[in-house]
């Protein structure tokens, strides 16, 4: 029996998608538009940075109004005494017949003698106090100073002490900011009280100055013992500004971070839970002054405070000029500054802002593995994800920094971050899970989040070993990445 082939039906060549679709439909155009979503968050990342430093400067501002109501970073400086003494000026004048002449007038000056040893005793306590969301660190400090004087030496001098109005010597000292002070500082010399005041506008040694008359009747009465006690507030941080030949000074608190800074650390210190307590030996070998001088040299030193959030100096360009020189003041003097002296600041126990920050830094990481995690199991899985989805998932990763911002400044960094993370996590998770229908990949995508998020976390908490741990973590991240691409047949997507 003979079979007709000629009544079959011809068979067409298969359908292929037209040009366009299978580029759109394409592995490579996805990456590029993935990649080209990833550089579109950098905008919203970037205007998440500037509320953070927005709410940062508010905060800045708050404390600062705190600080100037309740009393500045204060600077306590070991006393000078000043004694004023007359000399004759001889100035040299022209008349109208072209003749000099010499035209005499008596002139006053000063001769300062610095401290043999100062002791220095702070008992400091301090608190946080508030202002709406924002607050500061405030403290009270009860300060016990005594000392002594060797005495001036006249051969080292080289001026007659004949003109040396003795009855007019001045104890200078000085603190920063005068409206910390809670009373009068209580000054005795030798046996006799002497009252305190900031009447004497020649002197003007140190930023707020105090000063009591010591009336003398010769150089022998320079030698003297000398205290002073006072109650100081304060914000922020604590100094000491030592120029006697021997300053020891020690410093006790209930508060569970100080942070020791300045040119001088402390011999010996002891933090405990929620108290420390510091010692300084501090000698005048790294002094800018000589231990007495003549001419009033102005201003003794500058100080700029310091950058708590970054722990480091802030000190602007100008902080160590000549001392304006007058009559014999060697023009060698420098001014001092932060870092010729002692100081303990009072760190807050979190700093929110500065925490936030850290942790917006790894936000376009997260992204990143987040829409890699995406790609791959749109791949392995099969299943179509949009371009608008991931445009959604990318916003709400962003969002998170917006929401651990706003609730952290009411509760703990830790709790707002916990909140803020299962909150993000809870929302992508339930998104993929409507989206593909399947509830492992929901569950694996919290998973790989919640892994994400934890890593971060832990990186807050790691100060020191935060860049060795965040290096490793990443690496294996990568490495898990490269397991699961070996599981895809990517030239399969060559051929179609």
């Amino acid at each position: 029996m003979e079979t007709t082939s000629h009544n079959m039906p011809p068979q067409l060549p298969p359908n292929e998608p037209p040009f366009w679709e299978r580029v759109f439909n394409s592995v490579l155009l996805k990456l590029g538009v993935i990649f080209f979503l990833i550089l579109l968050l950098l905008l919203p990342m970037s205007l998440v940075d500037d509320l953070i430093r927005e709410r940062k400067y508010r905060e800045q501002d708050v404390t600062a109004e705190i600080s100037s109501k309740w009393g500045r970073e204060q600077v306590i400086s070991s006393p000078v005494l000043a004694i004023p003494y007359d000399y004759v000026r001889e100035t040299t004048e022209r008349d109208e017949k072209g003749k000099d002449n010499v035209i005499r007038s008596i002139q006053q000056d000063w001769l300062f003698l610095l401290p043999n040893q100062v002791n220095i005793k702070t008992n400091v306590t301090p608190e946080y106090l508030k202002r709406g969301i924002y607050q500061s660190v405030v403290y009270n400090a009860q300060i016990e100073m005594e000392g002594d004087f060797s005495g001036l030496e006249h051969e080292k001098l080289g001026m007659d002490l004949t003109n040396v109005r003795w009855n007019d010597a001045k104890l200078v000292f000085g603190i920063r900011d005068l409206k910390g002070l809670l009373n009068s500082p209580t000054l005795t010399w030798d046996t006799t009280i002497m009252e305190i005041g900031t009447f004497e506008k020649t002197l003007q040694l140190f930023e707020s100055n105090l000063v009591a008359n010591i009336p003398l009747s010769s150089i022998a009465d320079t030698k003297q013992s000398f205290s002073i006690k006072m109650n100081l507030r304060g914000s922020k941080s604590l100094n000491y500004f030592p120029i006697a030949n021997q300053t020891s000074i020690y410093v006790t608190g209930k508060w569970n971070n100080p942070s020791f800074n300045g040119g001088y650390l402390p011999e010996d210190r002891n933090v405990e839970a929620d108290q420390f307590q510091a010692t300084w030996q501090i000698p005048s070998f790294s002094r800018s002054l000589p231990a007495q001088w003549e001419g009033n040299p102005g201003r003794l030193y500058s100080f700029s405070g310091i950058d708590l959030t970054e722990n480091r100096y802030s000190i602007p360009d100008d902080v160590t000029p000549e001392i304006n020189p007058s009559g014999n003041t060697p023009s060698s003097f420098t001014k001092s500054t932060d870092s010729d002296m002692v100081q303990i600041n009072f760190l807050p126990e979190v700093n929110n802002y500065q925490k936030t920050t850290r942790v917006a830094k790894y936000g376009i990481l997260v992204i990143i593995l987040t829409f890699a995690s995406l790609f791959f199991t749109e791949i392995i899985k099969k299943q179509r994800i949009h371009i608008i989805q991931y445009i959604l998932i990318g916003v709400a990763m962003v969002l998170f920094y917006s929401l651990l911002l706003a609730i952290s400044e009411y509760l703990d960094f830790n709790t707002a971050y916990v909140l803020a993370a299962v909150a993000t996590v809870g929302l992508i998770a339930s998104f993929i899970k409507s989206i593909i229908k399947d509830l492992k990949i929901a569950l694996l995508f919290t998973g790989i989040l919640s892994l994400f998020y934890g890593f971060i976390f832990v990186l807050m908490q790691l100060r020191d070993y935060s860049l060795i741990v965040g290096t490793i973590g990443i690496f294996i991240i990568l490495a898990v990445l490269m397991r699961v691409s070996t599981r895809i047949n990517w030239y399969q997507f060559d051929r179609k």
